[in-house]
């Protein structure tokens, strides 16, 4: 799993049918500090995430684990919203500060 930072949506009318209904954000890649990576990824959204929310990703055949997602072709996943992050000892993301 990676820590991610939701930026947008991406929205296509195209696509598998398999993928019908699902919805897609794009997101930035984020470093063990919380800082920005230069990457970003498009994940399949099962949580309800927005924008500016910071997420767990899930990669790879990691992402058709979930159920209802084992046909999809999928090679990210939002699996969760995070609440918060510390590292040692010190909370260093809250997303209950961020929303203010």
């Amino acid at each position: 799993m990676q820590i991610a930072k939701v930026c947008g949506t991406v929205v296509s009318t195209q696509k598998d049918p398999s993928l019908t209904g699902v919805k897609f954000l794009l997101l930035q890649l984020l470093d063990e500090q919380g800082n920005p990576l230069p990457e970003y990824e498009v994940a399949a959204d099962t949580v309800g995430a927005g924008v500016d929310e910071w997420v767990l990703v899930s990669r790879g055949s990691a992402a058709r684990q979930v159920s209802g997602s084992e046909s999809r072709p999928l090679d990210a996943l939002v699996i969760g919203i995070i609440d918060t992050v510390s590292l040692d000892n010190r909370l260093f993301y809250s997303k209950r500060d961020s929303d203010r």
